[in-house]
Formats: structure tokens, sequence, C-alpha cells
């Protein structure tokens, strides 16, 4: 059996090593177009920031290495031209030499990838404009700052590779501004998430144009000004698209295959084609997104592996299946860590689905324990069945720990109720008793039960001030004095039974405290009163930071200024 793979990498390279253990017999044939075919696609941002600093640290395997290991025949700086179906074989040139060919294969696995978004605007191919998704695209970025020293960038694009760039231009000493026309970064997150992230590349000296159209670029004055939709043009000395990727499927297109969302393949839970005997991997195909069942683009490494090592399990007469993407992603963000799983409230909105949310601001471990930081935590679930969708945690130590235990639990289909009761592993370096998840668990169980109500930072600004409902800030006077929301009035949570007098009967109360945990035992005090109560989601940290964001946002859009 010969089974040619075009594209190397994650999925390709996964599926012919993995052919390679299930088939000593097996011809296989590696087809791809860079020169190198098994690379740290997410260290590229790392290498221009001289946080790895030797070029082939980046490269996993040589096609030496994997010939002398795999005896597979690794064809790098070939490109597959076309795909022809009905004879079985790909065309293929050879891009050093020129020289032209057809390659005949029994099976054939796709694993061309995806390239970056480009939109057709004008200037878009001017020398100082980079993308950077391959190990050439981030030797160029190196060698430009190598020789012309620039000092200023400006990223088009919030994403995962726009943001770890901005990091990284930033240790170089660059002045970076992020520009894209979402009003918030990394859309995994929900917009009050984000604002945490926002906050951070703040901290750190980048500027955020947010809300803004790019309409295309020209030079000037030795570097590019990136030109905006009714507003003055960013100037810098270099400029990087990072506005996403689109899966590469010209060949398949033209091969007749099956095309869905955003021009990718169509296939099945096996990996196969609408074309038998042809399989696609990777973040070229279309998948189930496992919490919604919708059709989903997602392209991360994690399920790039797991589809080339399926294709090859059923090339070789296995039956292994995808089950579906879930998105779970972490970043790092300076001295920030942000991660996420499942889908965020605003998708799960989107896709139909009846959804609330808890949000906690745990430790990180045990808080007697010295060095402990805040985390920020959002776990959505469905509401009525309280079964868990997504979650998304900013902070600074074991937040891929929560994460990644969050999403065992979604794969496993527990409840958010479910969280409670999992053992998890405690010592006071590493977590508490009640680990964060544990706590998220213990909040869903209340809100099943009826033990506490609450209401989110979507409603706040929806409650009346007329005095037909009551409004508590549980907090110390001096928290209070440094800074509370307007119409909350100040009883301290140990205070509250003695001065029970001042809260009026017969009136819904609306709780608020640092971070949902006094005003959540204020609540239990005043329904052993019997007051109705519902306690703030997130507490006044949350909704600081949120609306600092926003305030921020909204200022700079008036202004028509970068923040």
């Amino acid at each position: 059996m010969k089974i040619v793979i075009v594209g190397g990498v994650a999925g390709g390279a996964t599926a012919a090593a993995r052919l390679r253990r299930l088939d000593e017999q097996a011809e296989i044939v590696v087809f791809e177009r860079s020169g190198y075919v098994s690379y740290a696609n997410c260290g590229l941002p790392y290498y221009i920031g001289g946080v790895i600093e030797d070029p082939e640290d980046l490269t996993l395997q040589t096609p030496e290495s994997f010939f002398a290991r795999f005896r597979v025949d690794m064809r790098v700086r070939c490109e597959v031209t076309a795909i022809h179906p009905d004879k079985k074989t790909v065309a293929v040139k050879n891009l050093e030499t020129g020289e032209e060919f057809e390659e005949r294969y029994d099976k054939l696995i796709l694993s061309p990838g995806a390239k970056p978004t480009q939109p057709r605007l004008p200037g878009a191919g001017l020398e100082k404009l980079f993308t950077l998704r391959t190990v050439e695209d981030t030797f160029r970025i190196k060698d430009y700052i190598r020789a012309h020293r620039p000092r200023s960038a400006v990223l088009a694009g919030g994403g995962f590779i726009g943001l770890e760039l901005a990091e990284n231009l930033r240790e170089l000493g660059m002045e970076v501004t992020i520009v894209q026309r979402p009003r918030q970064l990394m859309n995994p997150f929900d917009p009050d998430m984000a604002a945490f992230i926002h906050g951070e590349v703040r901290r750190h000296g980048v500027r955020l144009a947010l809300g803004r159209t790019v309409e295309g670029f020209a030079e000037r004055d030795g570097g590019v000004d990136v030109l905006l939709k009714d507003e003055e043009p960013l100037h810098a000395d270099m400029v990087v698209l990072a506005i996403g990727v689109t899966p590469d499927t010209a060949l398949a297109k033209a091969a007749g295959l099956e095309l869905g969302l955003k021009g990718s393949i169509v296939v099945n839970d096996r990996m196969e084609t609408s074309i038998p005997g042809i399989y696609a991997v990777g973040d070229a195909v279309q998948v189930k997104h496992y919490v919604t069942g919708q059709d989903a683009v997602i392209s991360l490494a994690g399920p790039a592996n797991k589809q080339g090592r399926i294709a090859a399990d059923n090339i070789c007469g296995g039956d292994s299946r995808y089950p579906g993407s879930q998105g779970s992603s972490v970043i790092k963000v300076f001295d920030l860590t942000a991660a996420s799983t499942g889908v965020n409230e605003t998708n799960a909105a989107k896709a139909g689905l009846d959804v609330d949310a808890v949000v906690l601001s745990p430790m990180s471990h045990a808080g007697y324990y010295p060095g402990g930081k805040l985390m920020t935590m959002k776990v959505v679930f469905e509401k009525g069945t309280f079964r868990l969708l997504g979650a998304q945690i900013v902070g600074y130590e074991g937040v891929d720990k929560r994460i990644d235990v969050l999403s065992a639990a979604i794969h496993a289909g527990l409840t958010a109720i479910q969280l409670k009761e999992l053992d998890l592993a405690y010592a006071p370096p590493y977590s508490s008793a009640k680990d964060p998840v544990n706590m998220a668990g213990f909040m869903a169980e209340n809100l099943a039960r009826g033990v506490v109500k609450q209401f989110r930072l979507e409603e706040l600004g929806r409650l009346p001030r007329d005095g037909s409902v009551t409004l508590l800030d549980a907090r110390t006077a001096e928290e209070y004095a440094r800074g509370h929301i307007e119409g909350f009035r100040n009883i301290p949570v140990d205070e509250l039974r003695e001065r029970l007098g001042e809260v009026k009967r017969g009136r819904p109360v609306y709780v608020i405290c640092q971070s949902g945990l006094r005003s959540y035992i204020a609540c239990r005090i005043l329904a052993g009163h019997g007051y109705e109560s519902y306690n703030f989601s997130g507490g006044f940290r949350f909704y600081d930071a949120v609306m600092n964001d926003r305030r921020l946002i909204e200022r700079a859009a008036a202004c028509g200024m970068d923040q």
C-alpha cells in the first residue's frame, strides 16, 4: 500500500509516524512545500523575541531524522499542484529544480493547513508588511528586525499570534499597537473576561486600537501607514498581518472535494472526505464542535495531531472516530495566563442555548501559604440541566491546571454541579482543600437548589434606582470608600445582623462585595430573616475591571485615538 500525504507539520507528520507504527511495509511519501516538515508553529513568536535562541530548536524533525526512524520519504520544497482522484495520482512540482512529475497513491491524506488571512487591500504587497505562519515567515521578520532595528510595529489582529508577537516585540523594546475591527482581543473569551487581557497588555505598554477597520497600507517616511476607515492612519516601521487564518483548500476544491465553512474540507468522523480513499486532517477541515454539535473550523495543534492519528488508524484497517473539537487553549500574555475550553457565553447563546454562568475569583493556592495569586474564572452552563458548556480563566498561577480539569469534565459529560464532587489533589503550595473547580460546582449547586439567586453584570444597569429595590454593598467601609457603584449603600457583612433595621422589608435586596463571597453570606443572612436577595456574580473587582475596560474603549472611539 502506498500512502501520499500532502503537508507535514502537526497533522501530516503525525499521520506518517502512526502509519509506520501500524504498517512496516507501507510506502509513505510526504510532500511539504516549505523547507520544514515538522516544526513548532506555536514557538515562532518566541524565536522572534529571543526567548528561543537557536533556530534549530524550532525544528522537531528533519527529513533525515524522520527517514532514519520511520523510513518515511519526506520531500520538502515540493508542492502538490493538483489531485487526480480518477487516476489516483497527484501532480507535484519541485520548487528548487522546477521539475514536475506525478506520484501515484493508494490512499491520500490532505494536511495543507491554513494560510494567513490576507484581505485584498491596497498596499498589501509592501515590503515592510509581514505575515507569520511558517518558519520562513519567522526568519524574514527576524532578519528584518536585525537589519533595520525598527522601533515600532502595528499588528493587525489580536488573536493568539497577534498577542504572542506583541509580547515578544515589546521585549525587544519596540512600540506596539494592535488594531482590529472587533472590540475585544481573543475571541474565545467573552468580552467581560477579555477585559482582564486588555488590562494586562495595556500595563505592558501595548496600545489597543479596537473597533477600527483597516482599509489599506501605504509607504510613508520610511515606514508604513495603516489606513483606517474614517480615522487618521497608524504609522509604524513595520506591520504584521495577524487577523486569522483561512483553510488552504484550493487543491481540494479543484479536485472536487466537498467544502464547508470558510472553504474547509468536509470530512466525517473517520476523517474521510467526500471522495473515497482521500482523507483530510488539521486546520483545513471542518469538524463538529464537541459541545454544540455544530459545524466548526478550529485551528489548533491538539486536534490536528489527533486527526492525523485517526486517519492513519483507519487507513490501516482500524475504526477510529473523531468526536469533535472542544477548542481548549491557553496563552501566555506577558505575566498573565489566559485559557478557555468549550464555548463561551456569547457563542453558546448564538447557538441557541439557554445559558448561565458563575464568576469567581479564587486564589491559586491556600491563602495562608505565601505567594498565592487571584485568578478569575467563568464557568458557563445550560440553564435547567446545568450541562457544562465551557469555561474561561485568567490569572497567574494554576490557570492551565484548572482549565484542563474543566476540559476533561466537559468531555466526560459532567454537569456544573458535579464539579463539586471531583477529588482533586491538594497541598498548600498548589491548591486549596476546596479547589477553585470545586468552588464553581458549589456555586452552581447553590443556584440549582435555590440557596442563592444571582444577578449578572448585564442586569446591573437595569436595576431601578427609585427605591423599589435595596442596593447593598457588603464590603468594609474602607473598601467602599475606595470605589463603589452609584446607588449602593454600604453595610459591612459583619454588621448586617445588627443593622437589619436599615434594610426595608418587602423589597428585593441586591448585594455586592469584592469577589462574591461576603455578598453570598449576606444573602444567606437576609434569607434567614425573610428577605428576598440576589448576589452579584463576580463581585466589585470583576465589575470594576470590565467597566474600566469599556470606558477606555469608548473614550478611544470618541477621541479617534489609540488607547
